[in-house]
């Protein structure tokens, strides 16, 4: 059964439909509900198993949690609209051609569509960038109906190898659906976070807290000794035009404050600013106005945007989910009688390559132990170190230097491996768009791109060539980046399945709290530890078959059990 939930003055509208996305002849039209009502009755029919169809999940999602309803699954509208629109396999769809004709010239008319796909970001490298705010809109069951046939008839139109590219695609659509209620799910139960060990930490490296306004006791200590030694009485060291002026008065050449530079002087000034750089950060992010604003009754709750970048990989918006330091994780604690299961898939990105390619000699590197080992065993005379620089070198595009000078003998070693990356290099250069495992393609070059390759003089052919070299490096990365978050995702949809199931069972089971990008964080009573570490291992096996069915290419996951984040690694 099929259910769409929309927006309406007086609630919520819900309109049951066929697989399609027709009205279901039974029901045709929409039940209007109040605000009130809606969670009793979501909750009723729950029971039959239903997929959500809806405008955005975060919209819906949260307040039915708060209310104490928890959902199977869903069908997120806008999260699916953007990867039809832009995927190499719907490219040729009607669905597809309306957003490109949309983006080329908004006075184009066409069909009515209820969601607009976001046009492809301005900077097409912003393979880390995180999204602004977006506003949430308003639409119409008939809207949102229309958009959701629109949607199944641009993945009934894949092609070419049309049933293939389709299933990967409706595992995507699946997984990043999922990926939403999870978002929503870890931010309702939130980060298990204990106050007091939070501000010992900060107590620890900073000092006592600090009125509003002044700076901590060892912050104060540090800024002292720096205008000492840089002879600045009223030097601010957390003004960068300020710092760069006294380090240039004492003879500091740098040309920023980064620490790699710095620690190039043998100034003793360098020590002590190094040392305030490090409380600095931790003071501005995740100091006593963090703990304040954002650790509520012992949890952490963080929004999460689901492919809130362009490979795929998860954001978030506000409290820096997503970029816990080292410093501060011991805050992150476990309940009384609980436990933080902490699991990260080792090497992903490389593993990812591996299968991509279907390199059978790298695959039997990686069998049974630590990648890099076995394949420094197999080309680089035992020297993993030098191995580890050569492959992340050839998946992110780091053809100078160390790495430059190591790619001969992988790509001798690895042809299939390394001509993979660098066919999407050469793709990218030239314009084209890549494409990850499950199907979400890379943004095609901006136009301003496109007219940069039009050079006519020697200096604008070699800034075309370096943008051309830019680009190459985005989608080399892109198709592995890529393809390892949609890996990511449905580890974490097979994980939700899989606790879920444990909780429908009677048994003891543990809830998702934390992810970042190829690592998650199950918070469990102690007697749930073995089948929740059954459950992450098994989801694990499960998604690399998913995404390439039974290969020889394994996908470890290493696994603590731990009461604090910081005893993890």
């Amino acid at each position: 059964m099929h259910l769409l939930l929309a927006a309406h003055a007086d609630g919520a509208a819900l309109q049951r439909l066929t697989h399609l996305g027709a009205p279901d002849p039974d029901a045709p039209g929409p039940r209007i509900l109040s605000a009130a009502e809606l969670p009793a009755v979501v909750s009723a029919l729950e029971r039959q198993r239903p997929r959500w169809i809806w405008h955005r999940t975060q919209d819906w999602y949260p307040a039915l949690l708060a209310a104490g309803v928890e959902l199977e699954r869903c069908y997120d509208l806008s999260l699916c609209g953007a990867i039809l629109a832009h995927s190499e396999f719907t490219a040729h769809t009607a669905y597809a051609r309306a957003t490109e004709k949309l983006t080329a010239d908004d006075d184009v008319q066409q069909p009515p569509r209820a969601l607009q796909p976001p046009p492809p970001p301005a900077d097409q490298g912003a393979l880390f960038d995180a999204p602004g705010p977006r506003a949430t809109a308003r639409h119409s069951p008939e809207e949102l109906r229309a958009e959701y046939a629109a949607q199944q008839e641009a993945l009934a139109g894949v092609a070419p190898d049309g049933d293939r590219r389709r299933q990967r695609l409706q595992l995507l659509l699946a997984a990043e659906s999922a990926a939403a209620m999870i978002a929503a799910e870890m931010q309702h139960t939130g980060v298990p976070w204990r106050e007091e060990l939070h501000e010992r930490i900060l107590a620890d490296y900073l000092g006592p807290r600090p009125a509003a306004g002044h700076r901590p006791a060892k912050l104060e200590a540090l800024t002292g000794e720096l205008r000492r030694l840089l002879h600045s009485p009223a030097l601010n060291p957390d003004s960068p035009q300020e710092l760069m002026r006294a380090l240039h008065r004492n003879g500091i050449e740098v040309k920023s404050t980064r620490q790699w530079e710095l620690k190039e002087s043998t100034h003793p000034a360098i020590e002590p600013l190094l040392a305030h750089k490090k409380l600095a950060r931790l003071h501005a992010a995740n100091g006593w106005a963090w703990l304040d604003a954002w650790v509520k009754g012992g949890r952490f709750r963080p929004e999460y945007v689901v492919g809130g970048v362009v490979s795929g990989r998860w954001a978030s918006r506000g409290g820096g989910a997503l970029q816990i330091p080292r410093q501060i994780r011991g805050a992150v604690h476990a309940d009384p009688g609980h436990k933080l299961i902490v699991a990260d898939a080792s090497q992903l990105e490389p593993r990812v390559l591996v299968a991509l390619a279907q390199d059978s000699k790298m695959a039997a590197a990686a069998r049974d132990k630590d990648l890099y080992a076995g394949i420094a065993a197999q080309g680089f005379g035992g020297d993993r170190a030098k191995a580890k620089v050569a492959l992340l070198g050839a998946i992110y595009g780091a053809t100078t230097g160390e790495s430059g000078r190591l790619m001969p003998q992988l790509a001798r070693t690895y042809p299939r491996a390394v001509g993979y990356v660098e066919h999407a290099a050469r793709e990218g250069e030239a314009g084209r768009t890549v494409t990850t495992r499950l199907g979400r393609s890379s943004p095609p070059p901006s136009e301003r791109w496109r007219q940069s390759q039009q050079s006519a003089t020697a200096e604008e052919q070699r800034r075309a060539d370096a943008l051309a070299r830019s680009r190459g490096r985005f989608t080399r990365n892109f198709v592995v980046q890529g393809s390892a978050a949609d890996w990511a995702a449905c580890w974490l949809a097979e994980l939700r399945r899989r606790l879920r199931t444990l909780r429908a069972g009677g048994g003891p089971s543990g809830e998702l709290v934390f992810f970042l990008h190829d690592e998650v964080m199950v918070h469990c009573p102690v007697d749930a530890v073995d089948a929740c570490v059954r459950a992450i291992e098994e989801s694990a096996a499960a998604a690399r078959e998913l995404l390439f069915g039974r290969i020889p290419v394994e996908f470890p996951v290493s696994i603590a059990v731990v009461d604090s984040y910081d005893h993890a690694k």
